[in-house]
């Protein structure tokens, strides 16, 4: 795998190494990367217990490009998504609408492969870097879902969007 390949998680809004990751008793896949040094494994279901879920179990993800930092979206994660993400290393987010999983690019193409996830202060945010693939993260097809400004939601309005219609 080569290094761009390579992906990272932080814990607790900590980058730890693998010698405390272990400590803690929590492994990291060969495939992820934590404070830039590969380690064993990511005990998924450890990173879940850490985060901090609203009423309905979801936790917002800002999804980020990892080379140019624009944000592309914000979708919501389940406790099943989180470790779907992790695991397989690309987004897999909560439909609201639908009340299911869905994997970002099942019917359009437009996959995110993550190359790192971090976490706020306080555990209830997810920051999600990726590198997008196809022709945008938008169900619009825009390569971005943050294209508008408040000008034109003045001018034209919110337009009715379903939520997780670009999977």
């Amino acid at each position: 795998m080569g290094q761009g390949d390579e992906r990272t998680v932080t814990t607790s809004g900590r980058r730890r190494d693998g010698d405390s990751l272990a400590r803690a008793g929590v492994t990291v896949p060969a495939n992820i990367r934590v404070g830039g040094v590969p380690v064993a494994g990511v005990d998924a279901a450890a990173v879940v217990d850490r985060l901090t879920f609203d009423a309905a179990g979801l936790v917002p993800a800002v999804v980020q490009d990892a080379d140019s930092r624009a944000v592309l979206m914000v979708a919501w994660m389940d406790a099943h998504a989180v470790t779907a993400t992790i695991d397989e290393g690309r987004t897999v987010f909560w439909s609201r609408s639908r009340q299911q999983v869905w994997r970002k690019g099942e019917t359009s193409g437009d996959v995110q492969h993550v190359r790192e996830v971090l976490v706020d202060c306080d555990g209830d945010t997810l920051l999600v870097l990726v590198d997008q693939h196809g022709d945008g993260a938008c169900h619009t097809g825009a390569p971005s879902c943050f294209f508008r400004t408040i000008d034109d939601l003045a001018d034209d309005g919110l337009a009715n969007s379903d939520e997780d219609a670009a999977e």
